[in-house]
């Protein structure tokens, strides 16, 4: 069965409870969610969040917990090498960990962070160093190193990257990976041929680490290194060949999760809508909708 689903929020009051009530409204069997704002560290207290609530819905939805996929906070970067900032990413990783142990989810997906300023191999170094000792640490959480589009100083660009950081790790059965087509897209590997992108994966770091798929169009051509998602169909890698990473032989146990824009009619617009319900029953049906945009727009407003 396809695992398919999408980022979803958590606010308040309903917060997880909530969650789970937008994936289900998008006809999903699978989501990923933050324990609280991506961009700080403010969070709200765990009794507060109706977990309980949640994982009942969540079981009479049919949807298994473990299939549920937690977002670490963009603001950790452990390859800040000044040792202040590295200590807050550390301890910040650590309590995310903590807190999605809570849920019991398995999976939380991290972006390996940044070199900076800093000499790129001693910063992945210490991203390694941090991410095993985190992960000695806190044990029950599985971290997903997720690929990245080379943005800046990212690490995360080239599947060697993030083998090397696996190898580091002494408790493999915690560490994976988290592919995100935009990112490797963005990155300058070629989603036209798939085969090819997975046989080096396998050979670099091993299809057995990989679990969860971030499903994204990309707004650029190969190798921009800008990390502009767009939605599916719509941008440079093209429905075909999502469908060709979505249904390949070699994934059909991955979590597929969509972080495609929302639905703006201009540009400027301060409303926007979520194409997720759309966009999973094009995935579901392997059919491209050319007119998704302007369905999605007409259906809220009307």
């Amino acid at each position: 069965m396809l695992k398919i689903g999408s980022h979803v929020s958590m606010n308040g009051p309903d917060y997880f409870l909530g969650s789970v009530k937008e994936a289900i409204s998008y006809n999903a069997n699978t989501f990923m969610f933050y324990t609280g704002a991506p961009q700080n560290t403010f969070r709200t207290p765990l009794n507060l969040l109706k977990i309980n609530e949640g994982l009942e819905l969540l079981k009479k939805a049919g949807i298994d917990i473990k299939d549920v996929v937690v977002h670490a906070p963009y603001l950790i970067n452990l390859g800040n090498m000044n040792p202040e900032k590295a200590s807050f990413a550390y301890e910040t990783l650590v309590n995310e960990m903590r807190r999605t142990k809570a849920f019991g989810v398995k999976y939380m997906v991290l972006h390996p962070g940044a070199s900076m300023d800093y000499d790129r191999d001693e910063s992945i170094d210490q991203i390694a160093r941090l991410l095993n000792d985190a992960i000695n640490e806190e044990s029950d959480v599985m971290i997903l190193i997720e690929t990245m589009s080379g943005k800046g100083s990212e690490v995360g660009i080239v599947f060697e990257e993030i083998a090397y950081i696996i190898n580091k790790i002494d408790n493999k059965e915690q560490i994976g990976v988290c592919l995100d087509t935009c990112h490797i897209h963005d990155g300058g590997y070629d989603l036209n041929n798939i085969d090819n992108v997975l046989s080096e994966f396998d050979r670099i770091i091993g299809l057995k680490y990989l679990h969860v798929i971030h499903v994204n169009d990309s707004k650029n051509e190969r190798a921009a290194h800008k990390d502009r998602h767009e939605n599916i169909g719509f941008g440079k890698i093209g429905f075909d060949n999502l469908m060709k990473v979505i249904y390949h032989p070699l994934l059909q146990n991955q979590i597929f999760i969509l972080e495609t824009p929302y639905i703006k009619e201009f540009e400027k617009d301060k409303i926007s809508y979520p194409p997720y319900k759309e966009e999973i029953d094009c995935i579901r049906k392997k059919t491209f909708d050319p007119q998704l945009k302007e369905k999605i727009i007409l259906k809220n407003k009307g």
